[in-house]
């Protein structure tokens, strides 16, 4: 990412901070039960980490990443303040370079992010009955834009997953997702 970028999302971060948001975005509101209670998650792009305090908070340990600095920052001082700082870790990286190394985990959490270069990896990433929550701003009832996902277009890349949920629509797209019959490797 360029330092442009890191630069205009800490700037907003930084204007969010005395607010963060809290909890599962609503478009996973539905879907809870889905979501382990123990295990491992990886956040990408956990912003100020509303998401990995969440699944912190419901008994996962969770790495939370993200460009921001600032974002980063939050996430970790929100974590201590709700007293999950135990179950959570925040780095600061830029997933241009990929996804950080690291085991497979049992949930793969992703809001407001795309990267279609990382699909692979995130599927490879995850462990054995592993769920993968992601959504992103889509063209369905949304402009074009070269960070919105085309109709169709998460579920295709995706399609190695056993969906659970999909949906599209007010210009979000969004998929919830388990690896299914596969072998440990």
């Amino acid at each position: 990412m360029s330092e442009q970028d890191r630069v205009r999302w800490d700037a907003r971060h930084a204007m969010s901070a005395a607010d963060p948001e809290s909890g599962l975005p609503p478009v996973f509101a539905a879907h809870v039960a889905e979501f382990p209670v123990t295990g491992s998650a990886l956040d990408i792009a956990c912003g100020q980490g509303a998401v990995s305090i969440w699944l912190a908070q419901h008994g996962l340990h969770v790495l939370g990443v993200d460009v921001s600095p600032v974002a980063i920052a939050t996430a970790r001082n929100e974590a201590r303040r709700l007293g999950v700082a135990d179950r959570c870790r925040f780095d600061v990286v830029d997933l241009d370079d990929g996804l950080p190394a690291g085991p497979p985990v049992d949930v793969i959490f992703c809001h407001r992010f795309r990267d279609a270069r990382l699909d692979r990896a995130l599927v490879d990433r995850l462990a054995p009955g592993g769920l993968l929550a992601i959504s992103v701003l889509s063209e369905v009832g949304g402009a074009p834009g070269p960070f919105r996902a085309r109709p169709g277009e998460l579920t295709a890349a995706f399609a190695d997953l056993e969906v659970i949920a999909a949906g599209e629509g007010d210009g979000e797209a969004w998929l919830v997702a388990t690896v299914a019959n596969r072998q440990a490797s």
